[in-house]
């Protein structure tokens, strides 16, 4: 588990697109720590499968296409993004629902802002 003190963590589903005749939904939780050393965005699927990145690019993916190294995400109309996954073994696409997404960014926002002390 991942504790909520520890950053912020929204639990959500995704489908999995495949080129077969029907996708499959999976939970994913989606973990942000402000306090880590490099707070990066991670995506975690069942099985241990885990993807990280830069917060900006889940916030610029989820206006217009947007590309760091093997991740690639973008809108896919009004209420969908797909984020996609390369690795040496093939390809990997998953579809969020936007309102998920957008939802965990405030959060990390959120976490990120802290009280000034003297």
């Amino acid at each position: 588990m991942y504790p909520a003190e520890e950053g912020v963590v929204v639990h959500t589903k995704a489908l999995i697109v495949t080129d077969g005749p029907l996708s499959r939904p999976v939970p994913v939780a989606v973990r942000y720590d402000p306090a880590a050393s490099e707070p990066l965005v991670q995506l975690c699927f069942p099985g241990g499968t885990e993807w990280s990145f830069p917060r900006p690019l889940l916030e610029s993916g989820l206006r217009a296409p947007s590309r760091d190294g093997d991740i690639g995400i973008w809108p896919c109309g009004r209420v969908q993004t797909i984020v996609e996954f390369h690795t040496p073994e093939g390809v990997a696409v998953v579809q969020f629902d936007s309102s998920a997404l957008l939802r965990f960014l405030r959060r990390t926002y959120a976490a990120s802002t802290s009280p000034v002390t003297h």
